[in-house]
């Protein structure tokens, strides 16, 4: 069965089975998390039929963001040291497919309006949920210890999203919408 009626009242159960409010911080920033994970979903299959690796990357993210929002739903410190981390490779995994993926771009000397085409659109979706994911954990950090590696990957992939909508355009032949005054 689905559906439990426990969180009827407004709150929700942590890893480890505490009660918090819905609109708990720890709530709103794992939750964000889900959300950019479901986008990132969307994007890797978009992806799919795409050559270039893409879709297997976008799905390693989505496992690396399950593991985030397990530590972020985990407020007890002892079974939080017993979950899996995310290792800070993770994260210099991000940076190497960032580099691969810029070297293959035009100089960027505007801002890009995001579009281009529907893939390069979903990447700047993920982008912007990505940045709000990252707000949200940034919020969380200021109530309670958050791994820093946690939000590094956040702002890193937001950095990977950016690009890889770039290069969705670029690849395609298509022209960059950019900002201009």
């Amino acid at each position: 069965m689905i559906y439990t009626k426990t969180g009827d009242g407004g709150t929700t159960s942590l890893v480890g089975g505490s009660r918090v409010s819905k609109d708990d911080h720890r709530v709103e920033a794992y939750g964000t998390v889900d959300e950019l994970n479901s986008h990132i979903g969307l994007l890797a299959e978009l992806f799919r039929p795409e050559p270039g690796g893409y879709c297997d990357e976008l799905k390693a993210v989505q496992r690396n963001l399950f593991t985030l929002q397990t530590l972020l739903a985990t407020e007890d410190a002892d079974l939080y040291a017993r979950l899996p981390q995310l290792p800070l490779e993770e994260v210099e995994i991000l940076e190497r497919q960032i580099d691969t993926i810029s070297d293959q771009l035009p100089k960027l000397r505007s801002f890009v309006i995001a579009g281009g085409n529907v893939i390069g659109a979903q990447c700047h979706v993920c982008r912007t949920v990505c940045r709000r994911a990252e707000r949200r954990v940034v919020t969380l950090a200021r109530e309670v210890h958050i791994d820093e590696t946690i939000q590094r990957y956040l702002n890193r992939l937001s950095d990977y999203l950016f690009v890889l909508g770039r290069h969705a355009v670029v690849a395609k032949g298509q022209v960059e919408d950019l900002y201009t005054n």
